[in-house]
């Protein structure tokens, strides 16, 4: 390479994408089916596109605080209070951001130092290994085990824990295994945090796709909320993914310091999407709740389905994937995902671009049509017909 000297070298090293390498090719090939990235197919309700309409209209369309507008941030705290029972102050403990994804990379490098350890559950979201490595930490790998419902227990994280360690990321309901964590589990590792005195960084970007029960914050447990930094947003449960409005909930002091690193690189969240969020975190329970109900339709149909064709699926109980064993092919997740676009037409993401643990998988995302599905599973029949065992 030409610039090879001379680019920084965690990013020259950074792999690119699983899920977006599966997804760039599908586009170019012509009928392909593909379930692999994760977003809503429900068109944003109405009344939330007509409040970013209006604030174009009305030439809303300056600079906002770098904190992002008070009656949003006000919004959010009085959500996460009615929802999931956790106190926060939009002045003091409340950050807009553009989407959940700036919302990661700042909280994280706010809090790492170069040579630190940050704990990751996998399989995980892909982004999380690349912002930890690029803000100059060591990656930890915690494996989640399938017959645990991909739930950290206190026997792994304590085999992982060390005197580096800095933080541990928390996703749940999780990407891509659809697990959960309850309040139960949750106190059962709560005692190792606050001993440990690490961070947590709580990514609760599916919380309203809950499906059995309700969801549980960790920022819950009053021991420990003043290290944990919560991490939300309006892409899934609005269907608003290109809105990129997220929000960090933290302890005022992390704000004002994840605050610093904001207002260099960002400034603000769009304003007129602000707006629509504003409408959308007021007045949008009903929303949330029509499409949580498809969701959870087409989760019992697929998994039923899977199963049914041969590929063992465990019932997540969050989020909108599924994460099926494909071990009885003897086929590599990369080997299967390739063969099944090339021979199929079908698109899905192998397991292990979420990390080592989710070698042998592979994460089938249903926030797609019925119609969709259903032929994705002929699809993958006929392929199991094939390299079925």
């Amino acid at each position: 390479m030409i610039f090879d000297e001379e680019i920084n070298q965690v990013v020259r090293n950074l792999k690119p994408s699983g899920i977006r390498k599966f997804f760039d090719i599908a586009v170019k090939k012509k009928n392909v089916i593909s379930l692999g990235v994760g977003e809503p197919d429900f068109i944003t309700p109405w009344h939330i596109r007509e409040e970013a309409i209006n604030a174009i209209e009305k030439g809303r369309t300056f600079y906002t605080g770098n904190k992002g507008l008070l009656e949003l941030r006000q919004g959010i705290c009085s959500y996460y209070k009615r929802r999931f029972n956790v106190e926060y102050d939009p002045e003091d403990n409340c950050i807009v951001t553009v989407g959940g994804s700036e919302a990661i990379d700042i909280a994280l490098r706010t809090i790492i130092k170069q040579g630190d350890e940050v704990i990751l559950p996998t399989p995980a979201y892909v982004a999380y290994a690349a912002i930890i490595e690029m803000a100059g930490a060591k990656v930890v790998e915690l494996e989640l085990k399938e017959e645990e419902g991909f739930k950290v227990t206190p026997e792994a994280l304590k085999a992982v824990l060390t005197p580096k360690s800095k933080a541990i990321i928390l996703n749940y309901p999780g990407n891509p295994t659809g697990g959960i964590m309850t309040r139960e589990d949750y106190a059962k590792i709560v005692p190792l945090i606050k001993e440990s005195k690490i961070f947590v960084l709580t990514d609760e970007i599916y919380a309203e796709l809950t499906y059995e029960g309700k969801h549980c914050s960790i920022a819950e447990f009053d021991e420990i909320k003043d290290r944990t930094v919560v991490i939300n947003g309006f892409s899934k449960s609005y269907s608003m993914t290109g809105y990129r409005v997220g929000y960090i909930l933290a302890h005022k002091e992390l704000i004002d310091m994840i605050l610093k690193i904001h207002q260099y690189v960002i400034m603000c969240a769009t304003t007129p999407c602000q707006y629509a969020a504003i409408e959308a975190i007021n007045n949008g329970d009903k929303d949330v709740e029509e499409m949580f109900l498809s969701f959870k339709q087409r989760r019992n149909y697929i998994v039923k389905e899977l199963n049914r064709i041969g590929l063992k699926t465990h019932m997540p109980q969050g989020a909108f994937y599924v994460f099926p064993s494909i071990r009885c092919t003897g086929l590599s997740s990369e080997d299967f995902c390739n063969k099944l676009l090339e021979e199929e037409n079908l698109a899905v993401v192998p397991g292990d671009a979420f990390g080592k643990a989710g070698e042998g998988f592979v994460r089938i995302s249903y926030a797609y049509s019925l119609d969709q599905i259903k032929k994705a599973i002929e699809k993958l029949e006929d392929f199991l017909k094939k390299y079925g065992k």
